[in-house]
């Protein structure tokens, strides 16, 4: 079973009807209590990484992340969900997680650029063999929405790119934390492959 982090930041619907579609059983909730037994956590969401992170530690939501990757149970960050587990954001000055060591910084703009990046881009996966993103053909589109991105440090190891105003990583995974900037759950069937890569990872 799959829990699914509710902190206010919503995007829940489209992950549910996604896992639906996979045929995963789920479980939404806001209590850790409800969600400590779920084989793995997804942690979805569109906002402001101060108010998220400010929700998760007042749900403690971010202990009950903490406790799931000290046992090696894989955790899945979309969207700001990707953005959170890093050090900190420039998004308010926002100190996060720091799950993984990084940053996120703002988009660029001008030179015809709009920032939020919205809509559909290409991703570029430099491991093609990596469980995470097998039977995904590099270069597929995802949807995307989001104005910051993540720098994650020298070490971690990257599952894409993609190139809006400059090349930036769009997935990362470090130990059984995995995320996706984009919106795998909205991204048609390479994102649901994608989803369904995660459901089966045995990190």
């Amino acid at each position: 079973m799959t829990g699914i982090l509710d902190y206010d930041a919503g995007n829940l619907t489209s992950v549910q009807n996604a896992l639906d579609y996979l045929g995963e059983r789920w479980v939404v909730s806001r209590h850790p209590s409800e969600l400590q037994d779920a084989d793995r956590l997804i942690v979805p969401g569109d906002g402001h990484a101060s108010t998220c992170m400010a929700n998760l530690r007042m749900l403690g939501l971010d202990l009950l992340l903490g406790d799931f990757l000290a046992r090696g149970r894989p955790v899945l960050g979309i969207c700001v969900g990707s953005q959170i587990v890093l050090e900190s954001s420039d998004e308010g000055g926002t100190q996060c997680l720091g799950l993984v060591p990084g940053y996120c910084h703002l988009l660029p703009g001008g030179r015809g650029l709009k920032v939020p990046h919205m809509g559909w881009n290409t991703v570029t996966f430099p491991e093609k063999n990596h469980p995470l993103v097998r039977g995904v053909t590099s270069g597929s589109s995802f949807y995307f929405v989001h104005s910051y991105y993540t720098s994650p440090a020298e070490g971690v190891r990257v599952l894409g790119s993609t190139v809006h105003g400059l090349e930036f990583t769009v997935g990362f995974v470090q130990g059984s934390l995995a995320t996706w900037q984009f919106h795998p759950e909205k991204s048609g069937a390479s994102g649901l492959r994608l989803l369904g890569n995660f459901l089966a990872w045995r990190p």
